[in-house]
């Protein structure tokens, strides 16, 4: 009897504590059932942003300030806008005061290069910066397009320095500019293929100085079949061709440069005169 009266006060203590418990929780039997509404909620947000769910409130925060600067969107959009015509002036004058700077420096390049022209046999030629302004397609570099004209003949139209000279009028006239922009820095090596086409005594011993010249700021290769080109230079390479006897190398006739070797190389690089009744036969014949 002690022992179930022992019993039964645990009990009832047990069923007060109970009681005690579930006022203080306030039990509700839908709270389960929303709770697990909201979690569900939850995890559908997550999928649909691409987050998790623990990332929620920080996304939503950001989209919060997204939304309160498009609606405080036309006042930051009229200061950008003034913002943009301030710094749309300062470009204008920046890139008109390039331009000016441009052309004045132009003026002098034409002058200088001109100046270099007749010592290499173009005193017929002209050279020329074209500076064209184009705000349409402004950029960092200015509004400004600048090619270099040549004008071959007198009297004839210039154009484009890359369309209207030939490949030696090319060489010299590079020469020329290389020359006057010898103090404004260079490619470490300039390598000059045949600048002396066409031209001997003088007008080669004038190529060769201004490459010599060149040679001073940086490395200078040239091909050349000019003597007076070639006797100003450091070092000499002769280049020869050989000829393949099934599949072995054929030494030319001469370790060196035979006689009259220059006499060939000029009679290989010109054309054969041509009669207006008779063909010139070929070399074989």
């Amino acid at each position: 009897m002690r022992a179930l009266d022992a019993a039964l006060a645990s009990l009832e203590d047990a069923r007060a504590h109970l009681e005690t418990a579930l006022r203080a929780a306030d039990h509700d039997p839908r709270e389960l059932e929303r709770s697990e509404e909201r979690l569900f909620a939850l995890r559908a947000a997550a999928r649909k942003y691409n987050v998790p769910v623990d990332e929620l409130n920080a996304l939503a925060a950001r989209h919060g300030a997204d939304l309160g600067r498009l609606e405080a969107g036309s006042a930051a959009l009229t200061a950008l806008e003034a913002e943009a015509g301030q710094a749309h002036e300062r470009y204008r004058l920046a890139a008109a005061a390039l331009s000016g700077a441009r052309r004045k420096t132009a003026h002098k390049l034409d002058k200088a290069v001109n100046a270099e022209l007749k010592p290499l046999k173009l005193e017929r030629t002209k050279f020329s910066t074209a500076i064209v302004a184009e705000p349409e397609t402004a950029g960092p570099h200015g509004f400004d397009r600048v090619e270099f004209w040549v004008e071959t003949n007198p009297g004839a139209h210039p154009g484009p320095l890359m369309k209207v000279a030939s490949g030696g009028e090319l060489a010299r006239f590079l020469l020329a500019l290389k020359v006057v922009l010898a103090d404004r820095g260079s490619a470490p090596t300039l390598v000059f293929d045949e600048v002396d086409t066409g031209v001997g005594g003088a007008v080669a011993d004038a190529i060769g100085a201004r490459l010599a010249r060149l040679a001073r700021r940086a490395q200078v290769i040239a091909v050349t079949h000019a003597p007076q080109v070639a006797a100003r230079a450091d070092r000499h390479y002769l280049i020869t061709k050989a000829a393949l006897d099934k599949g072995k190398r054929v030494a030319p006739a001469w370790p060196r440069s035979p006689p009259n070797a220059g006499a060939r190389r000029s009679r290989a690089c010109s054309r054969a005169p041509r009669s207006p009744r008779k063909r010139a036969p070929p070399p074989n014949a």
